[in-house]
Parts: structure tokens; C-alpha cells; sequence
């Protein structure tokens, strides 16, 4: 114990069966090799192979569109197959992924690789959720917690390692990234556990198909409802992707966003939960981290309409945005894991992960576009204003989510008993539930 009373971060990792330190360890590599490479591959496609600006974006675009649209289809091969088959399929999927981006010139090639590599993380993001979830058992809020301290680390280390060997050359970032993803590869087949996966079935226990699964999964109203009331605040958490880099100026200035944030995260994350359980429900603390989120774009709106002209101001207006945007989503995060596998009932976990994952994808490139749109209108606060009214808006969505579960479970019976089971798990365990 440190002098906070709160075990040390090693102590908590230690505590939890072999599984779930795995997982950790798999997702920090992840990272490592996926940011090492990510953030000059643009660079290399422009510069390196002098190819066009529309092809670079479409390279690029592929990847992404592989891995949101394949999201909810990763989910279910997890449940139909396993989780550890799944894992070790799309670490092995981004192993070929990335030698091929670094051995490739063409761009149908290129495109495969890019697919690839999107699809691979199709596969293991719903997968490792999932089984990180059920081996996590009661102490899933801070095993959540305690993966996103890895999550972020890799976030941090990746593209530090990727700098000091592009330097050297660009097929070498690719080929190091792919040895790692070998052997993580190799590690997970010998030394993950196997983890059977919740598949869905009828009331009997016989399997039904896939698009019955979906259509059940669909029916499942307070989810539903969630995963739309939570697609906000991944546009909110996007923004240090787009417009803060965008507003700070130069890429020295983004990469600085990309360190303090993660080191807020890393520093922060264990002690915000163990706070946050202490004091509040799920739905108390994912409604709170929603508000800091939106709060998180008023000095920088502020900023632009009292200082316009002072680059001083404005590069301490995004750090501070920085700041308080990742204590917003570092202290909602585990509590949202959470709750999405009590919504689910403990059947077709990482189906419902996938599916989740996808909802945040489509709201991404819907909110981006409208940021876009509002960032040519010649209002320089407009941008600002509008994320922090879709914090705010995102926030008053999951308490109301929270109000309906207390009146379905506490006013008179309802005829569903679907309906009234969804709205019992949301008030025990999900964005009512303690979380602990």
C-alpha cells in the first residue's frame, strides 16, 4: 500500500488470474505496434512512394472503414468461435497486415494490407473486451480501469519507438511492428487460457443464427438507447484527433496533445476510479465524465472569442481542453465497459461490444463532418459551443436512461418481461448499478 491507502498499481495487476495480466500485456503490444506505425504511414505513402493525395486518403480511409464496418461481425465470430481463436486470428491478420504495408508498392496492395490490418482489429477489439469482462468476474470496473492504463501507455510508447526507427527507414517501422504482433501472436496461443464464449440460444439452450441473434440483440431497447446516448461523446473524444491539432498549429504541438493526454490517463486513471466507486453508480459517474467532456471545449470557445489573435492563449486553452476532456473520458470509461456487458445479460458479450464500437464509428464520421461544417461557417466559437452542448446533451441522455430503468423496475409491472429484465439489469448493474 502507498501512502493514499490504495494498492500499488503492480499489486492490482498481480491480483487477477493469469487471463486477464495477459490481456494487459496484449493490448499495451497492441498499441505499441499499431501507434509505432499508424502516424508516418501517410508521410510514407506521400512522400516515400509519391503517391497522390486521393490515394493516400484512400489507403488510409480503407482501414478504417474495415475496421468500424466490420466491428459488429468480429463481435459475433467471437461468440460463435471463441474469444482466444478470434485474438489470435486478428493479431496474426495485422501481423500479415503490416509486413505487407512495408514490402508493398502497388496500390491494390496497398489496400489489401490497409483492409487487413482494419479488419484484424475488428476482430480482437470486441474479443478482448469481452473476455476481459468475464475473467474480470465482480472486479470489472477496475479491471477496465487497469486496461486502459496499458491502452494508453502503448498509445504513449508507440510512436516514440516509431520515431526513432523511421528515421532509419520506413519498412523497418513496418517489419518491427510486425514481429511484434508475431510474437504476441505466439505468446497468445501458448500461454492465453481458453474462454468460452457466451453465444446467444433460445430459452432451451439451442443455437439460433446469427441474424436472429442480431435481431434480439437489437430488440434490446435500453442498449439501444445507449449506445446512441454514447456515440456523442466519441465524437467529443475524437476531437484531439482533429480539432484541437487543428487549432494548436504544428505538428510539434499536436504531438504534445497526444503525450499529455496520455499521461493524464496513465497517471490518473486507477485513482479516479477507485474515487468515482466510492461515491457514485454507474450512470452517476458516466453522466459526470460526459459533462467534463463537453466542459472540456469552452475555454478553447472562449478563447477564440476574447483572445483571438494570441497564440499563447490559444495553445493554453487546447491544453486545458486536453486535460480536462481525458479526466472526463478516463472517468466514464470503465463504468461504460460495464455497463455494456450488463445490458448484454451475459449473452453475446462481444457481439454487443462489436456493435457498440460501430455505433461510436458512424457517430466519428457523422459528428466530424458536421465539425467541418461548422468550422467553414466563419464562426470561429460556433465549433467549441456545439461540442460542448453535445457533452451536455449526451449526459442528460444517459440520466434519463437511468430515471425510465428506476420508474420500469420501481412503478407498476409491466407486460414484457424482456422489457422488464433489460430495465432490472440497467438499475442493479448497468448505468444504475455500483459497478464495484
Amino acid at each position: 500500500m502507498h501512502a493514499g491507502g490504495e494498492p500499488l498499481m503492480w499489486r492490482r495487476i498481480a491480483s487477477f488470474d493469469r487471463g486477464v495480466r495477459l490481456l494487459m500485456l496484449n493490448q499495451f503490444t497492441i498499441n505499441v505496434g499499431f501507434y509505432m506505425l499508424m502516424p508516418y504511414l501517410a508521410g510514407h505513402l506521400s512522400a516515400g512512394l509519391g503517391m497522390a493525395a486521393w490515394t493516400v486518403a484512400l489507403v488510409l480511409g480503407m482501414r478504417n472503414l474495415c475496421q468500424q464496418g466490420l466491428f459488429l461481425l468480429g463481435g459475433t465470430l467471437a461468440d460463435r468461435l471463441g474469444y482466444k481463436p478470434v485474438i489470435v486470428a486478428g493479431c496474426l491478420l495485422r501481423t500479415a497486415g503490416f509486413a505487407m504495408l512495408g514490402l508493398s508498392g502497388s496500390l491494390p496492395a496497398l489496400l489489401v494490407a490497409s483492409a487487413a490490418t482494419g479488419f484484424a482489429g475488428a476482430l480482437f477489439n470486441p474479443a478482448v473486451r469481452a473476455y476481459l469482462a468475464h475473467e474480470a468476474g465482480t472486479r470489472r470496473v477496475e479491471a477496465f480501469a487497469l486496461f486502459n492504463v496499458f491502452y494508453q501507455a502503448g498509445i504513449l510508447a508507440g510512436p516514440l519507438v516509431g520515431l526513432a526507427l523511421v528515421t532509419l527507414d520506413f519498412r523497418l517501422v513496418c517489419l518491427v511492428a510486425a514481429i511484434l504482433f508475431a510474437l504476441l501472436t505466439v505468446m497468445q496461443i501458448r500461454a492465453l487460457p481458453h474462454c468460452a464464449a457466451t453465444t446467444g440460444g433460445s430459452a432451451t439452450g439451442t443455437s439460433t443464427g446469427v441474424l436472429a441473434e442480431w435481431k434480439v440483440m437489437l430488440g434490446k431497447r435500453p442498449f439501444v438507447l445507449f449506445c446512441a446516448a454514447m456515440a456523442g461523446s466519441y465524437v467529443l473524444s475524437f476531437q484531439i484527433y482533429l480539432l484541437l491539432p487543428l487549432t494548436a498549429g504544428g505538428s510539434g504541438a499536436a504531438g504534445l496533445l497526444f503525450v499529455l493526454s496520455a499521461a493524464v490517463a496513465i497517471a490518473g486513471q486507477m485513482r479516479i476510479t477507485d474515487w468515482a466507486r466510492r461515491r457514485w453508480h454507474n450512470s452517476a459517474a458516466i453522466t459526470r465524465g460526459l459533462l467534463l467532456m463537453g466542459a472540456a471545449f469552452l475555454p478553447p470557445g472562449l478563447c477564440v472569442t476574447v483572445w483571438p489573435h494570441s497564440t499563447a492563449a490559444r495553445l493554453a486553452a487546447v491544453l486545458a481542453c486536453t486535460i480536462v476532456l481525458t479526466l472526463g473520458t478516463t472517468l466514464s470509461y470503465p463504468f461504460e465497459m460495464d455497463t455494456i456487458l450488463a445490458l448484454s445479460h451475459g449473452r453475446m458479450v462481444a457481439t454487443h461490444y462489436g456493435l457498440y464500437n460501430t455505433v461510436a464509428g458512424v457517430g466519428i464520421a457523422a459528428g466530424n463532418v458536421l465539425i467541418g461544417v461548422l468550422v467553414d461557417s466563419g464562426s470561429p466559437a460556433l465549433p467549441w459551443l456545439a461540442l460542448a452542448a453535445l457533452g451536455a446533451m449526451c449526459a442528460l441522455a444517459v440520466h434519463l436512461l437511468h430515471r425510465h430503468a428506476r420508474r420500469g423496475v420501481h412503478g407498476r409491472p409491466r407486460r414484457s418481461h424482456a422489457g422488464r429484465r433489460h430495465r432490472e439489469a440497467l438499475s442493479r448493474t448497468g448505468p444504475l448499478g455500483p459497478g464495484r
